[in-house]
């Protein structure tokens, strides 16, 4: 039966098709660049940094041995250890870097109370601080994650795409950032400056996937990180269009800011262990694979002034990223 198995393993792995290449991808997406040629004076109509607290990662079921072990895997992963004080710090920290980084970099920065004062703003709602969204994450993955602003600016404002939510919870904060993206343009027409828009989700833990010859799993490392394609800048021009800037690949520091911890129950691990060896004699008797798959949960703790640093850190990398590209497009 062993041998079997063995053979039967092998003769998988040489059906597989070869893996691509990896290629080194692309830091940042642009969309609309010419919107920002010439803009020199702008306001900073938000600037806020999410944090996520639990998200929960999956492969897809696939057919693995002749359908053994094709179940599909989880990882839930889970940060404690994060006060809102703690994250009030990180995101005042960005904020300043980020003026600081506008300002050398030849931008005018207006006062808060241009932009928060003005008639264009009036009908423009602050969401709840902190405010709680359950995001959607790559496919098959879904999160919780805390936003907060700075404390320069009085409310905290979103414009459509700074999110993507999971499920009905978020349909009230997606019709009020319309109305926050229509109060910004309408601000940028009539004041003749750009509005810049930022959001950064910081995430604490990578998430390793199987290439093409792995059997499933996914492997998770403690890490900090601003996440690729929840993070971006935007520009709202005088002329009411947009410059997208797009985080694509992880701005990630290194660093002791987490400790990582298996919170899975042995019980959990020996029923799910015995689960897929019975999908794998099942599958070799001619019985179809069973596909229980794995599930594994992951405490993340923070590390108290590591964590904060170590975010703050990779905030400021992704501004003078995204900053560098804006400039460039001036």
């Amino acid at each position: 039966m062993r041998k079997l198995l063995s053979a039967l393993a092998v003769a998988a792995l040489l059906a597989q098709p070869a893996a691509a290449i990896a290629r080194d991808q692309e830091p940042v997406k642009i969309s609309g660049p010419a919107n920002a040629k010439g803009v020199g004076s702008v306001a900073i109509g938000a600037f806020n940094v999410g944090f996520i607290f639990e998200s929960i990662d999956q492969t897809q079921a696939s057919g693995g041995l002749m359908g053994a072990f094709g179940g599909t895997t989880k990882a839930k992963s889970e940060l404690v250890g994060v006060t809102p004080a703690m994250m009030q710090t990180i995101t005042d920290a960005a904020y300043a870097d980020f003026v600081s980084r506008l300002q050398a970099s030849g931008y005018t920065v207006q006062t808060p109370a241009d932009l928060f004062g003005h008639a264009a703003l009036g009908k423009s709602k602050s969401q709840d601080v902190p405010l709680d969204i359950n995001i959607a994450l790559e496919k098959g993955s879904k999160g919780k994650a805390t936003y907060f602003k700075p404390s320069d600016l009085p409310s905290l404002l979103m414009i459509p795409g700074d999110f993507l939510g999971s499920g009905m919870s978020s349909i009230g904060i997606n019709m009020a950032a319309g109305q926050t993206g229509m109060a910004f343009a309408n601000y940028a027409k009539q004041a003749g400056v750009g509005v810049i828009d930022v959001v950064y989700l910081i995430d604490f833990s990578n998430q390793k996937r199987p290439g093409a010859f792995s059997f499933g799993g996914i492997q998770v490392n403690s890490g900090l990180s601003v996440a690729a394609d929840y993070s971006r800048l935007t520009l709202i021009a005088p002329s009411g269009k947009q410059s997208v800037i797009t985080v694509k690949a992880p701005v990630a520091v290194e660093g002791d800011f987490i400790e990582k911890d298996d919170a899975t129950s042995g019980a959990d691990k020996a029923l799910q262990s015995g689960a897929n060896v019975a999908g794998g004699l099942a599958a070799v008797a001619g019985l179809g694979g069973l596909r229980f798959g794995k599930t594994r949960k992951f405490e993340f703790a923070a590390k108290p002034g590591a964590y904060e640093e170590g975010a703050a850190k990779a905030a400021s990398l992704a501004s003078e990223m995204l900053i560098g590209r804006l400039g460039a497009l001036r």
